[in-house]
């Protein structure tokens, strides 16, 4: 096994762990109950990041264990912002606090990965309206859009990381490469197909 692989494997790990222990009002979701479909989505994010990354992410969510801090809750904690604002002024104040020099590097890669999703579902309609919208305005119940599930999510990471996840996003942006298309070709050539041309036909066919 590869040393990268090993990392996406301990990530996914405590990450899975968290996940399912999240606390939601009215029970468990289902989707905390279905560890395949989580193991796929987070493989595939993590496909686009570099090793420097993926080791930092861990080290995170190793700290974040013995902090008895819980990532995802924060994670939907912050999300929260957008889709329901009114609860979450009632929480604001138990989240991490989110450096101004750390939240401008966010805001850089939420714009960038909204670019290249919109780009994505220009290119891919079908599979594009499968996944999240691009835009916060897209929001509805139960499905964030990517802007709101990605600025939550960067909020979680140290200031290294969210350094780090800048780095392999504008470096990617310089050399052409669109991240969203690269993390749906790892999500679905883990469902069996070869390539994007060929998900998108089969889903045109399933509308």
């Amino acid at each position: 096994m590869s040393s990268r692989t090993q990392l996406v494997q301990d990530i996914i790990g405590i990450e899975w762990d968290m996940f399912s222990n999240v606390h939601n009002t009215g029970g468990k979701a289902s989707c905390q109950n279905d560890r395949e479909d989580f193991v796929i989505m987070r493989k595939s994010q993590f496909s686009t990041w570099s090793d420097e990354t993926l080791a930092s992410y861990l080290a995170d969510l190793v700290k974040a264990q013995q902090d008895r801090r819980n990532l995802m809750s924060e994670k939907y904690g912050f999300m929260m912002e957008s889709t329901f604002p009114d609860e979450f002024a009632g929480i604001a104040d138990q989240l991490p606090t989110v450096s101004p020099a750390s939240m401008q590097l966010i805001e850089d890669i939420v714009t960038q990965h909204v670019l290249w999703k919109e780009e994505l579902n220009s290119k891919y309609p079908v599979l594009g309206t499968l996944g999240r919208a691009a835009r916060s305005t897209g929001d509805r119940m139960g499905m964030p859009s990517l802007e709101t599930y990605m600025r939550a999510e960067l909020k979680t990471y140290s200031p290294a990381t969210i350094a780090l996840v800048h780095e392999d996003t504008m470096q990617h942006k310089k050399q052409g490469q669109n991240d969203a298309m690269a993390t749906l070709l790892a999500q679905v050539q883990q469902c069996g197909f070869s390539s994007l041309e060929e998900a998108e036909e089969y889903q045109k066919k399933m509308v």
